[in-house]
């Protein structure tokens, strides 16, 4: 007799019981969460941090395809080792310079995005109730991770110029006091996720010494720092402390998400313990993407390709602020020199996961600020992403968020007044 479909859906789980205890901290993402939403062709979607592949030389890639088929075909579909192809390490390096990153080829690691890195990172070093500090609001996926390895997330005090070293100094001695270990302090540096904000350069050298003097380990993450408008933020944290700081970066930003390659510059230690623990996860990273993005590296103007980009977006940007100021004046928001996020503070008394689903209604999508917290803040705020969509439809979709956003502040204004 064959099963149907309704009959073996269930939501009850047999296997309850044998979970482990951290399984519990797994939670859906609210950017995910969107996806089945913000698929739908007429939603304007402002939610996920997608690059607009659509301006990458499609010839190009296939041009990379053929020649990698054609020169290294049985290597890039056979297995690989798990700290990744050389030549790409080579190249990593080149790219590395251009943020003030110097390191050697034998330090690098190549992974499965830079969420992987992360993933890898957390889990050699934290056991549970370690403590995480992070910038506030924080990278979505970074939260996942350390509430997942059953961390404590700390929240630290984070302005324009970034992170403060005062509140991140208080924080740790604070912790410390408390007992607990504080471990890692996880920051992206450039045009962050999903503030926008940036870490100046005074607070750079400031940031590296307090966590010098507590041993506390940071891991700087950035996959945004070549996507600069204006101005090219200062040098990488790494730049000027090799013991101190993990560097991570990715191609997901740069040329595609859909390869998924990241890579990781650590200390050889830390070097040594990632290239078992990468093995020990994926056995290698992949080696046909590695090799396909070589052999781009090799025959693309990849820096112009990172122009065109840096251009793109500046467009976005200014077309989003644009409609901010004519559309929701009341809205405060982050001005970002690059990258892909605006961080919206709405007025008080307004909550943006509660309004999402009447956003939704109106064809446009957002994240609300909750998903960038451990601790339940960010009711108050929304991640705008302005990449994916065309400067046009930033536009649309933008409009389409003030229907909501000021229909609930006449409300207010109209029962406050009573």
């Amino acid at each position: 007799m064959t099963q149907t479909r309704a009959s073996s859906v269930t939501n009850f789980d047999s296997w309850k019981h044998a979970y482990a205890a951290r399984a519990a901290n797994l939670s859906v993402s609210e950017v995910r969460a969107l996806f089945a939403v913000v698929s739908r062709p007429e939603v304007v979607s402002l939610a996920g941090g997608m690059p607009d592949v659509s301006a990458l030389d499609g010839a190009l890639i296939e041009e990379a395809f053929n020649s990698m088929m054609a020169t290294k075909g049985n290597y890039a579909l056979q297995y690989g080792g798990g700290q990744g192809v050389l030549k790409l390490r080579e190249q990593i390096q080149e790219i590395m310079l251009l943020d003030g990153v110097q390191g050697s080829v034998d330090d690098i690691m190549i992974t499965t995005g830079s969420q992987h890195a992360l993933e890898l990172l957390a889990d050699l070093f934290l056991d549970a109730g370690d403590v995480v500090l992070v910038e506030a609001p924080s990278y979505v996926g970074a939260v996942g991770i350390f509430r997942h390895k059953e961390a404590h997330i700390e929240h630290v005090f984070t302005d324009n110029d970034g992170i403060s070293p005062e509140a991140l100094a208080e924080a740790a001695d604070r912790m410390a006091a408390a007992g607990k270990k504080v471990k890692l302090l996880y920051l992206v540096p450039n045009f962050a996720n999903p503030s926008g904000v940036t870490l100046s350069a005074e607070r750079r050298q400031q940031v590296l010494q307090v966590c010098k003097e507590r041993g506390i380990l940071i891991i700087e993450d950035n996959p945004y720092g070549l996507l600069y408008f204006e101005n090219q933020p200062p040098k990488a944290l790494r730049a000027f402390d090799s013991e101190g700081v993990v560097y991570l970066g990715s191609f997901s930003k740069i040329l595609s998400p859909g390869l998924r390659v990241g890579y990781v510059l650590a200390p050889p230690a830390i070097r040594d313990k990632l290239i078992l623990a990468n093995e020990s996860a994926i056995l290698s990273p992949a080696t046909f993407a590695q090799m396909l993005v070589s052999e781009y590296l090799l025959i693309a103007d990849w820096q112009g390709q990172i122009d065109r980009y840096r251009s793109l977006y500046r467009e976005k940007r200014d077309a989003a602020l644009e409609a901010l100021e004519q559309y929701l004046p009341r809205v405060q928001t982050t001005r970002p020199n690059g990258g892909f996020f605006l961080w919206l503070t709405l007025p008080e008394g307004l909550n943006s996961k509660e309004m999402l689903p009447l956003a939704v209604t109106e064809l446009v999508a957002y994240t609300p600020g909750t998903a960038f917290y451990g601790d339940g803040r960010g009711a108050n705020n929304i991640r705008v992403c302005y990449s994916h969509p065309t400067a046009e439809n930033v536009k649309v979709g933008i409009k389409r968020l003030s229907n909501v956003v000021n229909l609930q502040l006449d409300l207010l204004d109209t029962f406050r007044a009573e």
